[in-house]
């Protein structure tokens, strides 16, 4: 055996499953799921290699031992220590955006995670787009949180988890959106994704966007007739904060 090649290898391992198990604990800490819903992971870009939770294990049962490692084409790598658990099942899916969404920037795309949230699955439930309403989503994103489509039966039936990947690739190509700067998405009738430079950044961002959600909810609440934030407001807040002169923060 090699040492000195497999020693590398394994430390992508070990920090891989460290960085998706930090993730899943985010995942409950934030109240974003339940009992074992949603699930994190964190990728390798070098490597192709990523590691998710397994599926149906109570999140306080998890360890960093416990997380699955996968290669992006979705083969469980077995450990000489140890027999893999079965993957979450929304494995296709994280497995697609990783694949295809790497292309645009490698180093944005690190992390994936998918949770239940109550705002911003009622929002993928109700098949709605979330307007960019307030200053709060414009420091996020310039463009309203977008929801698919719903899935046809043949899609659905082919292969489900992996054609929910697709559909989000699909919708993104369809709105010409760029997952760089938009790393959030609705899936109709399922629920949210979200993506970032790290897993700990992905669950970031769904923090933020269950907390966009909910505000969106209240201000339709409240004014079931509101309108956008004006262009000129939106672009000011996203540019203030990811702009080339961008003077939001200490750096």
């Amino acid at each position: 055996m090699n040492l000195a090649g497999a020693l590398p290898v394994m430390n992508i391992y070990k920090t891989l499953r460290e960085e998706a198990y930090e993730a899943n604990m985010e995942i409950q800490r934030h109240s974003l799921a339940v009992y074992t819903w949603g699930n994190a992971s964190a990728f390798d870009p070098k490597s192709g290699i990523f590691a998710i939770k397994p599926s149906g294990v109570d999140y306080d049962k998890l360890t960093p031992d416990s997380m699955v490692l996968l290669d992006i084409e979705g083969k469980i790598i077995e450990d000489s220590q140890r027999r893999s658990l079965k993957p979450s099942s929304d494995t296709k899916t994280h497995m697609v955006l990783y694949r295809e969404f790497s292309s645009f920037a490698p180093s944005s795309l690190r992390g994936i995670t998918h949770t239940h949230s109550t705002y911003a699955v009622s929002w993928a439930q109700a098949k709605r787009s979330v307007p960019v309403f307030g200053t709060t989503h414009a420091d996020y994103s310039i463009e309203e949180i977008t929801c698919t489509e719903y899935m046809d039966e043949e899609t659905v039936k082919n292969n489900y988890e992996l054609e929910t990947g697709n559909l989000i690739l699909e919708t993104f190509r369809k709105r010409n959106l760029n997952p760089s700067n938009n790393n959030m998405v609705l899936v109709a009738g399922h629920g949210p994704f979200t993506w970032g430079n790290s897993a700990a950044h992905s669950v970031y961002n769904s923090v933020i966007l269950e907390e966009i959600c909910k505000m969106a909810y209240l201000t339709i609440t409240i004014n079931p007739h509101a309108k956008p934030l004006p262009e000129h407001i939106i672009r000011k807040h996203w540019e203030r904060k990811h702009g080339p002169d961008a003077y939001y923060g200490q750096t």
